[in-house]
């Protein structure tokens, strides 16, 4: 008896000096009797939308029991905007067999779902997983994967540029030519646009460093400039408005994160609360057992408007008055 207990002391006091706990992933927490899960997440990039995003999730989470340090494990991983980046990620969260990942944008969500068809994955900000080729569908996923999309009014948004500017005649489309999400927004603006009588140029940049020559590019050329929720140029919009504004071409957003950074206005979703959506998600695939495969991807049913009314001074535009009405 002696010589167990001994021995059971030299194991918990080896597991202290390491910083390590003394119990493993899935089986019972000796002080709370509780599952620990393990939960990888690769963020594309930083900026306001995304790490919104991910608030929204871990506070989700902890609205539905699970709490960082408790009874889940967090690992945080973000890629810096790097494709190559998120596949190291996606490698190391796999190899961890983890019991969830979180992906947040579409690079990092299809480089999750390459590597693995067993382990649960839930995704937010991707608009569209079904061109993405994430599910087969966004009604019935059948793969591992589920979550929430960020798909915004784009038709909403087109029109909102056109009632800021009644003589609009050409807008220019800045967005990142590798971002599949994008591309599917960008058809959507073109619709609206068609329907509308505008015209456009598209401005594509295949990485940061083109931002600001590109948007340079479009003065003279347009009388506005469309980005919808496109992660490298919501990175950027600080560069967008640097260039946008002093030349009073007014830049209508994906979502409110970008106006914040100098855009002029959108109809956007709070990521925020999209996060937590996906929290609940996540909860029913750890709590309950259920199946991303039979999990249809959600949407946030309501849009905010955003004005950035330092935007409106610099660039010396009149805010339309049902635009003002809707501000109140």
């Amino acid at each position: 008896m002696k010589k167990t207990i001994t021995k059971m002391t030299a194991i918990v006091l080896a597991a202290a000096l390491s910083g390590s706990t003394v119990f493993a992933l899935g089986q019972k927490d000796a002080p709370t009797g509780e599952k620990v899960y393990k939960i990888g997440v690769v963020q594309l990039v930083e900026h306001v939308a995304l790490d919104a995003s991910y608030r929204g999730f871990v506070d989700g989470l902890a609205e539905e029991g699970f709490v960082d340090g408790q009874n889940i494990k967090i690992d945080y991983q973000n890629a810096q905007g790097e494709q190559a980046n998120c596949v190291t990620i996606a490698q190391k969260l796999v190899n961890d067999k983890d019991d969830l990942i979180l992906a947040i944008a579409t690079p990092a969500a299809q480089a999750v779902a390459n590597l693995t068809r067993t382990i649960p994955i839930v995704i937010t900000a991707v608009t569209d997983p079904a061109s993405a080729k994430l599910v087969k569908s966004n009604e019935l996923p059948g793969t591992n994967v589920t979550g929430t999309s960020d798909l915004t009014p784009v038709e909403a948004q087109i029109k909102l540029a056109k009632q800021f500017v009644p003589n609009l005649k050409t807008i220019g489309f800045l967005y990142c030519s590798s971002e599949q999400n994008s591309k599917f927004q960008i058809d959507i603006a073109k619709k609206a646009c068609a329907e509308l009588g505008i015209k456009y140029i598209d401005a594509t940049v295949s990485n940061s460093n083109e931002i600001q020559q590109v948007t340079q590019s479009l003065i003279g050329k347009v009388d506005a400039i469309y980005a919808p929720t496109d992660n490298m140029i919501a990175a950027g919009m600080a560069t967008v408005a640097i260039v946008a504004n002093p030349a009073k071409i007014p830049v209508f957003c994906g979502e409110e994160g970008m106006v914040v950074q100098g855009g002029l206005a959108t109809y956007g979703i709070n990521y925020y609360e999209l996060g937590k959506q996906t929290a609940k998600q996540a909860a029913a695939i750890l709590r309950d057992g259920k199946k991303p495969a039979e999990m249809p991807i959600e949407y946030l049913e309501t849009c905010d408007l955003s004005v950035n009314a330092d935007t409106v001074k610099a660039i010396g535009i009149a805010v339309p008055a049902e635009i003002q009405a809707q501000l109140k």
